[in-house]
């Protein structure tokens, strides 16, 4: 019986992944006219022409982008040497070193498929189509040889396991066919974020850490770098958008730094793409950092579109794992990449594959298929007539060395491949462990079918040191922890340039600032911001919808910069400091003895004092002469110790205030003016009633001896004093600091103005009774106005009074006219006690003055009057009678006042004798 030998018949390509298997199984079911059978070996098999087959117990399958994507319908293009067949190559080393391994899998023996992707999704796809092909039932029923025999079906390769692929889109598309059929899947380099979401891609695992945890890594640089406005350029699919999308995100969480713009590099891009980039990202140039998730091919066209525009130095390059440290992006653009941050997962340069690959040659690497397209690449030669270099002149002679007769350099993802294969391979040994125990090679469970579902918890629990002597283990997404150094492109003083690595990533970062180098060696770093940081004592207003842009205004008036953004009002007490970050206790003054607005009122009442002292003594010491007994000596005492304290206010006014201070300034503000104007009140009052009482009768007033005045007068003191008693009650004495009075718009100058508790309102009420008996008093000096000026001190007491009422209503405006004025406490002061101080001089000067000096330098006036007239006895005779009568016995001041003859004016004695005596009749 003749085997059928089939030709598979391409069918249309729908999109869905259905019409995908099945196009796959038409392959199967559609019979040619002339079949014949088969050839035994498989690797001659047309189906294998484009794919590596490494024999086994067990399978596994490998995606790998040996070629770039094709262009103009070509599926695919160059060849990729490092990429492709570094990689591949490290798959099949790994398989080789655990098949030798007897403690790994033993007896058992790993087999392999590995196809190439094309750097393409779409024909990824169509290859993996392969690895399900084992898994799908085919009905040969109706097919038949040419002899009517049924056919022979070589069966296909049952794939355990998928290793790959590169490129996320690439993984995307093929893990939506393998979770399917329950295949698990390794990535080696797959990094997009989406793939971590294990409701979609349960079956697929990666050994490189997913773009989430890189995202995080780069805005941890930027966050270091103090770079809050940046730019992001993104190749267009999952890998470039994805990254984008994640550093986005996490710049949304985190906050801190703002996207300027999200710009994306189309899958072909046209002619000027670059140029455009480039102009756009100049749009907000100061967004100097630009976060890059590009493949190199994009990497190398923005920079070169960069030096096309004179733009040279200007971004700031962070680049994702797809720059890492390769060269090819930067050769020739050195100074354009000068100062890019880029980012790679942690890896090691496996040693046990360097040997392994320049030891491979056309003679013993044979089961790569593509190894002859790759020595005619690396040593730029031709293979005979066939050769894929057409037009070469230089032949291939086979003997050229990996190495020696080119350069090489291991791919930065080989640790990942082999590492994939070994996480592959632990698996299953634990799964054989678990189902096969004791039992030699595959057991009967495995060797019929091995359960995809079961293998992936075995892949997901691995936990083993890698090819680097990193540990290989899964999270429950299937992702691998994130480890990344951090490179530098830097270009050295004898203009070399090269990668240097300036720290880690590992959970958190580990940066070396200090080893960091931008153009022309500049270690200072660069900024990246939409606007410059605010002053001290500035908040920040906020551009909408751009939080990272803002305006810079200043914290006015009273208020300090609580928060980056807000100012707030200091309290009450307290003013800006000189920075306006907090608040500082206003400054505490009060009226100094060397200030000007003290000194003057203090010469005053000094030279007051000395004065009113004076007169006392000299009072005191002439007590017993008739011009001290003719003023009423009692009485003159009372308003004398007025006087005084009149002046003595005054330092306690400007004395500093504590509880006994304005204790005493309550008592004796308005007790001095008390004391003069009660005695002023009584004595005009005694002069009223005895001149008003003699043009009635002859009898005397009652209430004219010294007691009685002395009782009058203290009468009217006690009442001043008992409502300071209440006042005391009603309200104890205290000091208090008020801000407002010299609060001024510019803070700097305001200060609290340390103070006793007396208010405005309290201030009057204090003086007002004084000024009650000022007025009252000035009242009755109007009234005995008409006293003959011989016989009384009626008219001196009125001038006083008219002076007195002068000097208190020119207090008066000043004093509350100055109550908004910022120097209020020092005018007011100044003027309460100057207007004191003039009233008490007015008083001491034409009441006692005029007396001092006759006393003094004219004594021969201050005897008692030898000759005296009969009329002048008569009248003194009479009005002593008079007074008699009451049993009282004046001391002489009486008569004296009231019947001194002055000789100089004879006849107008006599004139004003005979008016009186007519009237006392």
């Amino acid at each position: 019986m003749m085997e059928a030998q089939w030709t598979p018949t391409p069918c249309p390509r729908p999109p869905s992944v259905v019409f995908l298997l099945m196009a796959t199984s038409c392959t199967w079911l559609l019979p040619v006219t002339a079949p014949q059978r088969v050839p035994i070996d498989p690797q001659a098999a047309p189906e294998y022409a484009h794919s590596i087959r490494l024999d086994g117990d067990i399978v596994l399958g490998g995606l790998f982008p040996v070629h770039s994507r094709g262009d103009r319908g070509t599926p695919c293009g160059d060849l990729k040497k490092e990429k492709g067949i570094h990689r591949l190559e490290a798959m099949m080393f790994a398989v080789d070193l655990i098949n030798k391994d007897p403690e790994l899998l033993p007896n058992i023996t790993l087999g392999a498929r590995i196809l190439d992707t094309c750097s393409r999704d779409t024909y990824a796809l169509e290859q993996s189509l392969t690895f399900v092909q084992a898994l799908i039932e085919r009905d040969g029923s109706d097919v038949r040889c040419a002899n009517g025999d049924p056919p022979i079906f070589t069966k296909p390769d049952k794939i355990v396991g998928v290793i790959g692929a590169a490129a996320s889109s690439v993984s995307i598309m093929v893990a939506n066919i393998l979770r399917l059929f329950k295949i698990p899947q390794i990535s080696y380099a797959s990094t997009a974020p989406e793939l971590s979401d294990n409701t979609r891609y349960d079956f697929f695992s990666r050994v490189v850490p997913p773009d989430s945890y890189q995202a995080q890594a780069m805005m941890d640089i930027v966050t270091a770098m103090e770079w809050s406005y940046v730019s992001t350029l993104a190749s267009e699919g999952n890998y470039g958008e994805s990254g984008v999308e994640a550093f986005v995100q996490i710049s949304r969480e985190t906050g801190g730094v703002c996207i300027a713009q999200s710009l994306k590099i189309p899958r072909e891009p046209r002619k000027g793409e670059f140029d455009k980039i480039i102009r756009r990202l100049l749009e907000t140039s100061n967004a100097r950092a630009v976060i890059m998730f590009a493949n190199e091919d994009d990497i190398r066209e923005v920079l070169d579109a960069a030096k096309k525009n004179n733009q040279t130095g200007h971004f700031l390059w962070v680049g994702s794992d797809s720059w890492g440290s390769k060269i090819a992006p930067v050769i020739g653009q050195e100074r354009e990449a000068e100062g890019a941050i880029t980012i790679l997962p942690k890896r090691a340069s496996i040693d046990a594959f360097d040997r392994y690959f320049r030891s491979r040659s056309l003679s013993n690497n044979r089961r790569n298929v593509w190894f002859a397209e790759f020595w005619e690449e690396n040593f730029n030669c031709k293979l005979g007539m066939h050769g894929k270099r057409p037009g070469s002149l230089k032949k291939c002679t086979g003997l050229e060395k990996v190495g020696r007769d080119s350069s090489y350099e291991q791919e930065g993802k080989v640790q990942f491949v082999m590492d994939a294969v070994y996480a592959m391979a632990h698996a299953l040994h634990r799964m054989h462990r678990d189902l096969c125990y004791g039992y030699p090679g595959l057991c009967p469970r495995m060797a019929s079918s091995i359960d995809g579902k079961e293998l992936l918890s075995y892949i997901r629990a691995v936990n083993f040191n890698g090819s680097a002597g990193t540990p290989v283990v899964f999270n429950e997404n299937g992702d691998a922890p994130g480890r990344y150094d951090i490179f530098q492109y830097q270009i050295t003083n004898r203009s070399t340039a090269e990668y240097r690595v300036i720290g880690s990533w590992i959970n958190k970062l580990h940066l070396n600032v200090e080893a960091m180098r931008w153009k022309k060696g500049d270690p200072s770093l660069p900024p990246s911001v939409c606007s410059i940081p605010c002053r001290a004592g500035e908040r920040k207003k906020v551009v909408k919808g751009v939080p990272c842009c803002w305006h810079c205004e200043r914290c006015e008036g009273y208020h300090f910069q609580a928060s980056e953004f807000t100012c707030e009002l200091c309290p009450y007490e307290k003013r800006p400091d000189a920075n306006r970050t907090g608040c500082v206790p206003i400054p505490i003054i009060k009226l100094e003895w060397h200030s000007p607005w003290a000194v003057f009122p203090v010469f005053i009442s000094m030279l007051g004092i000395i004065a009113t002292s004076f007169v006392i003594v000299t009072f005191v010491r002439h007590n017993d002469t008739p011009i001290v007994r003719a003023s009423g000596r009692e009485m003159s005492y009372v308003l004398l110790t007025g006087i005084f304290l009149c002046y003595a206010i005054t330092f306690l006014m400007i004395a500093a205030p504590d509880v006994g201070v304005c204790s005493f300034r309550r008592i004796f503000l308005g007790l001095g003016m008390c004391f003069s104007y009660a005695a002023l009140l009584t004595k005009t009052n005694r002069i009223h009633r005895i001149f008003e009482q003699g043009k009635k009768s002859v009898t005397a007033p009652r209430f004219i001896s010294p007691a009685s005045q002395l009782a009058i007068t203290f009468s009217l003191i006690s009442v001043q004093l008992l409502g300071v008693f209440v006042w005391f009650a009603v309200d104890p004495p205290h000091t208090v600091v008020d801000y407002g009075e010299q609060r001024t718009q510019n803070p700097t100058s305001a200060r609290g103005v340390l103070k006793c508790d007396i208010s405005d309102l309290s201030l009057i009420c204090s003086l007002g009774y004084s000024i009650l008996l000022m007025v009252t008093c000035t009242v009755y000096a109007i009234k005995t106005r008409g006293v003959p000026e011989t016989f009384n001190e009626a008219k001196p007491i009125g001038f006083t009074m008219y002076t007195t009422c002068i000097i208190w209503l020119a207090f008066i405006p000043i004093f509350f006219g100055t109550s908004q004025s910022a120097e209020r406490m020092y005018i007011q002061t100044t003027t309460l006690t100057i207007s004191l101080s003039l009233s008490a001089s007015v008083s001491l000067g034409m009441l006692y003055m005029p007396k001092v000096y006759v006393i003094l330098f004219h004594p021969e006036q201050n005897v008692p009057k030898r000759k005296r007239s009969f009329k002048v006895r008569s009248c003194a005779a009479t009005m002593s009678g008079k007074l008699s009568q009451k049993g009282d016995r004046p001391n002489g001041e009486v008569k004296t006042e009231l019947c001194e003859s002055m000789e100089t004016n004879i006849s107008s004695t006599k004139t004003t004798y005979v008016s009186y005596s007519n009237h006392a009749i």
